[in-house]
């Protein structure tokens, strides 16, 4: 783990995970950093052989304590990365913690929303939704996004949250949020996990919000989606849904 030590303090960190994002990395980093509220950014490197974690040091070079990286043995699971990222900036007192992609399809300038929307509106868990207002999504396939839609709804279904976009990739935790969580028992690895965070929130009370963005298809880079993402998603939820009528979500 790297990061670089200043006197500088800002109560949000955006997790940022990256695998083979070289066209990506440098942009999206200076793009957060240039925001009008601080955001420091962690990034979570899986080992990527395109260079990416030698462009992310070089910000950190850059950017004393605004910018730092965990670099890992290989691809372990997005959902694996957010934990790390939830465990490392919890030991920092950030209030807020937020997550997003790298490749740009959500606008780093919709961070300070999320934000901003928990304060106004006293939310525990803002997320930045594709679908809250119908269907706000740009380049990408039909096929896909019918699926990405159809999902969420399947979801919401099973579940019975009061959820539109709950795969949402793009969400603003306060850290009293992931301090209840027993993150060494969130089980999904994939694009489920999305669906677990969300959904354990829910089971737990805390006010979940939704905030419209509009998400654009990288442009740059390669999707890491799969079927076998997508297939965990289907299948996990109904194993979610069942094994909550055996927990208790009590806060401490």
């Amino acid at each position: 783990m790297q990061e670089a030590t200043s006197s500088h303090r800002s109560d949000a960190v955006v997790i940022i995970p990256m695998y083979n994002e070289c066209e990506n990395a440098a942009a999206i980093i200076d793009a957060v950093l240039a925001l009008p509220v601080p955001f420091d950014i962690l990034v979570i490197d899986d080992n990527s052989p395109d260079g990416t974690a030698d462009i992310v040091k070089e910000k950190i070079r850059q950017h004393p304590g605004r910018v730092s990286i965990i670099e890992r043995k290989g691809k372990l699971g997005l959902g694996t990365a957010y934990i790390e990222g939830f465990r490392h900036s919890l030991a920092r007192d950030y209030e807020f913690i937020c997550e997003m992609d790298a490749d740009f399809s959500h606008n780093p300038d919709d961070l300070v929303r999320l934000r901003q929307a928990a304060f106004d509106r006293n939310a525990d868990v803002v997320i930045g939704s594709r679908y809250v207002t119908g269907v706000n999504v740009v380049n990408w396939p039909m096929g896909r996004v019918l699926m990405s839609f159809y999902a969420s709804k399947y979801v919401r279904l099973i579940t019975r949250m009061p959820i539109h976009d709950t795969t949402a990739g793009f969400v603003c935790y306060r850290r009293r949020v992931l301090e209840t969580f027993e993150l060494d028992k969130i089980k999904f690895k994939g694009y489920a996990f999305q669906i677990e965070m969300k959904f354990t929130a829910y089971k737990y009370g805390f006010k979940v919000i939704e905030i419209p963005i509009i998400f654009v298809n990288r442009v740059l880079g390669t999707s890491k989606m799969n079927s076998g993402i997508f297939g965990e998603a289907v299948f996990g939820v109904i194993r979610l849904k069942w094994n909550s009528f055996f927990k208790k979500y009590k806060r401490s």
